[in-house]
């Protein structure tokens, strides 16, 4: 992953992780928990892609298997950001930029479905069987509506901040770098100079060739013109 991106994403995640455990969790609302980590980390594989994504994905979720009070399998929360990440990452068009809130929206609605049904799953397996005291059918509705709430809050800030970074041609992006030759289009105080000096050395070149052609072209009309003479003077003889 480039720098930019591990500066932008450490603290997000972070402070996401800490709201979430210290005040969301804390709210006892009906059902499951608000999901401020899972909406962050799809809202930055929309705009890094499916691999930053997964990656973004994999160590979101290991930090909060790691982070108190967490009381179920190190890996287990890890596994399913990391699924997450990749699924929402595949979603990035190839423009960079999604045309509409519609795409983001099912997005985030796929993420709080999935990521609850593969926490449950990979519960099940491991021998957590607290999903089915709950009831899944409540914990699917109750996550995606908080999601939901939440989302138009989250993930525009989020991607907007991902876009900002990634638009920045000091960081080395390789979009930038792709769309020229040599990867230096993206600076474009650097190619400003060599434009205007090959720009200028074209006008330069022009204009002597221009004179070049305006002498060739007096000296031609001269002895055509000498040679009309001629012919008119032998006529008239």
């Amino acid at each position: 992953m480039r720098i930019n991106r591990i500066l932008l994403s450490a603290p997000l995640v972070v402070v996401a992780l800490v709201i979430q455990v210290t005040i969301l969790a804390r709210l006892q609302l009906p059902g499951a928990v608000p999901d401020l980590l899972l909406l962050v980390v799809v809202g930055l594989a929309l705009v890094y892609g499916h691999v930053g994504g997964a990656l973004l994905g994999f160590f979101a979720g290991l930090l909060a298997d790691l982070a108190p009070p967490s009381d179920h399998a190190i890996g287990r929360y890890a596994l399913v950001l990391c699924v997450i990440g990749y699924a929402a990452g595949l979603t990035k068009p190839e423009s960079g930029r999604h045309r509409s809130a519609t795409v983001p929206l099912m997005v985030v609605i796929g993420a709080a479905i999935g990521s609850t049904l593969m926490y449950a799953g990979v519960g099940a397996l491991v021998g957590d069987t607290a999903a089915r005291h709950v009831g899944i059918v409540g914990l699917l509705l109750s996550a995606t509506l908080y999601d939901l709430l939440l989302a138009p809050f989250v993930v525009p800030l989020v991607m907007a901040a991902a876009r900002r970074t990634e638009g920045d041609p000091l960081t080395g992006d390789g979009t930038s770098g792709a769309s020229g030759s040599g990867g230096t289009s993206g600076y474009g105080w650097l190619t400003t100079g060599t434009g205007l000096k090959a720009s200028r050395g074209a006008m330069k070149s022009v204009r002597s060739g221009a004179r070049i052609g305006s002498q060739r072209g007096g000296l031609l009309g001269k002895s055509a013109r000498d040679k009309v003479g001629r012919i008119k003077g032998v006529k008239r003889l």
